[in-house]
């Protein structure tokens, strides 16, 4: 063991890549449990398969790297060549095993046909007294994607690193149907395994990925810098596949939009999609937004809403900022996600199936609510399976003049569709000068306000515009002092906006549709309050939500809303879907 571990060390000190180092460390680990398979009861009957390196970090999955078991030739046959890592991964963890590798710091095999967990640990006793010796590995779709590949024994270890935490795991999966029960190979190498993995660990993590080819961009993502080259060809891979996606980053960083491309580049590409903002959805109607809810299931629900698994049947739903889920409907997610079938509010006996593939989406650290007893931990580790970190557009300053150029086109044509559009070089560099703590949601304010701030030394909107960096910086100064606007400022901005998009308009628009306002204000006190009633008491309505008029009153004001967003062809970013079917 001593000269495998010297070797392996000797090859780790030489690679410039994770995945040098990840084929050279699956290579060892394989060897060393193909020593164990030899010398035990099921040597005629087993086999090796392949050995996986999952690199995954707090902020999110970095690498998988996946080597093949080559058994080493005897003497009277010819040997092979050494095989290659799979060019594109296709392999994905199981969350059981997973969320034991992280919570309790120890390998874990799995009797995939038992469907039974095993830990590896010398604290196993404690363990069992603690009642968590194990539990059922009931994922239906890890147990038939290992089964498709012929494993039906799978051994992870974590990748420990110096500091403490676990970044990712090393699984290994063998084929061995007489060892169905029984323990197989695990418990005579798992020391060796876990020396081998400690030894790599610090190279894994240290390591860069390599270079990555660079993707095409599409509709959907119509932008990809070097640096999100590595997070979108693996986004691509798990998109592919049907486990949870979990896509966490900063607000307006571009979740829904990855969420939406995932969608495009999975095997549901022609099926619905629909996305939930939990943001705009108070605590008390999540459940019913979610599941659906019959006529009379509840106050105000005066007409039968299918909900929006419904609607994303045979599709892919995205349910954002996830965090903001009550315990209740947690639990109600947590069944969803387990047993593939719901009920609607106020329905009768029996269950719905749910055909759905779900992403989620989140801005905080799900793990730390987990740890704050705010998140269920079942629930974190159920969505947690292919997470992906979404990084903010300061660190990803590559893209900011694609991005703008991007955004600057699809402004312009609204107003031109035939016109063309630029930004000049000065415009681009004042651009990546400034910091984005809003991401791309307030870059595209940004190149919206100095599109407007162009349109206005011409008088009327021109087939060509370029974009000065004088623009820019006028745009920008609206929030240079980041000291808070009073509301009759930001309304004196709300009123241009408005005069300019109505003279952009044949036939401009109707000064009633300036009534939204009070809309606009009643919704936004709802989603931040998370009540009705709290809202209307804010802005001294008591009366009505004592009379049960505000339920009336509510729909008049958001219906007046929606009917702007309509008159300008933005009916679907009407924000207050929920609070009006609701």
């Amino acid at each position: 063991m001593t000269e495998k571990m010297t070797a392996l060390l000797a090859t780790l000190a030489r690679t410039t890549t994770f995945d040098e180092a990840a084929t050279a460390t699956l290579r060892a680990m394989l060897a060393t449990a193909d020593e164990a398979l030899r010398t035990s009861p099921f040597a005629a009957r087993g086999k090796l398969l392949r050995a996986m390196a999952h690199l995954r970090p707090a902020d999110g999955y970095r690498q998988l790297t996946v080597v093949e078991h080559a058994p080493e030739p005897s003497d009277e046959e010819e040997p092979e060549s050494a095989p290659e890592p799979e060019a594109a991964p296709s392999y994905l963890p199981s969350a059981t095993a997973w969320r034991w590798v992280a919570e309790h710091r120890c390998a874990v095999s799995i009797d995939v046909q038992l469907r039974q967990v095993k830990p590896h640990a010398q604290n196993v006793g404690a363990l069992v007294q603690k009642g968590i010796a194990g539990e059922p590995f009931n994922s239906k779709e890890s147990r038939q994607r290992l089964l498709g590949r012929q494993a039906t024994h799978v051994h992870a270890l974590p990748l420990r690193m110096p500091g403490g935490s676990i970044d990712g795991m090393i699984s290994l999966e063998a084929n061995c149907r007489p060892a169905m029960g029984r323990d197989f190979i695990w418990l005579a190498c798992t020391e060796r395994l876990q020396l081998l993995a400690d030894l790599a660990a610090p190279y894994l993590a240290a390591l860069p990925l390599g270079p990555v080819a660079a993707s095409a961009a599409d509709e959907f993502l119509p932008v990809i810098g070097p640096t999100m080259a590595s997070t979108v060809e693996m986004l691509r891979v798990f998109a592919q596949q049907e486990e949870t996606i979990l896509l966490s980053g900063p607000t307006g960083a571009g979740k829904s939009r990855l969420a939406r491309w995932c969608k495009e580049q999975s095997r549901r590409k022609g099926g619905a999609f629909e996305s939930l903002d939990l943001v705009t959805v108070p605590e008390d109607l999540q459940m019913a937004e979610l599941f659906g809810w019959k006529r009379g299931a509840f106050t105000g629900a005066l007409r039968d809403n299918s909900g929006y698994v419904a609607r994303a049947q045979g599709g892919t739903l995205f349910i954002d900022e996830v965090d903001k889920l009550s315990m209740r409907a947690q639990a109600g997610l947590l069944h969803l996600l387990e047993e593939r079938s719901y009920r609607p509010l106020g329905e009768g006996a029996g269950e719905r199936r749910a055909d759905v593939r779900f992403l989620v989406g989140t801005n905080t650290d799900l793990h730390r609510k987990v740890q704050e007893g705010r998140f269920r931990e079942d629930l974190y580790y159920r969505i947690n399976v292919l997470p992906i970190k979404v990084p903010p557009l300061d660190a990803r300053a590559d893209e900011i003049p694609l991005w703008a150029a991007y955004m600057l086109e699809r402004r312009h044509r609204e107003t031109c569709p035939d016109g063309t559009s630029r930004l000049d070089p000065e415009a681009h560099r004042a651009l990546v000068q400034h910091r984005w703590p809003g991401n791309l949601r307030q870059l595209d304010n940004i190149v919206r306000r100095a599109y407007t701030l162009a349109l206005l030394s011409h008088g009327a909107a021109p087939r060509e515009v370029l974009l000065h960096a004088e623009h820019v910086e006028r745009a920008l100064d609206y929030e240079a002092s980041g000291a808070p606007r009073s509301p009759t400022e930001l309304l004196q901005e709300a009123a241009q906006s408005f005069v300019l998009a109505a003279s952009q308009r044949e036939g401009g628009l109707d000064l009633d549709l300036g009534d939204a306002f009070k809309g606009f204000v009643l919704g936004a006190a709802i989603v931040e309050l998370g009540s009705r009633e709290d809202a209307f008491r804010l802005f001294g309505r008591g009366a009505l939500v004592e009379s049960r008029n505000h339920y009336k009153t509510l729909k008049r004001e958001l219906e007046k809303v929606e009917a702007l967003y309509r008159a300008l062809g933005q009916e679907g970013r009407f924000p207050f879907r929920a609070l009006l079917d609701g």
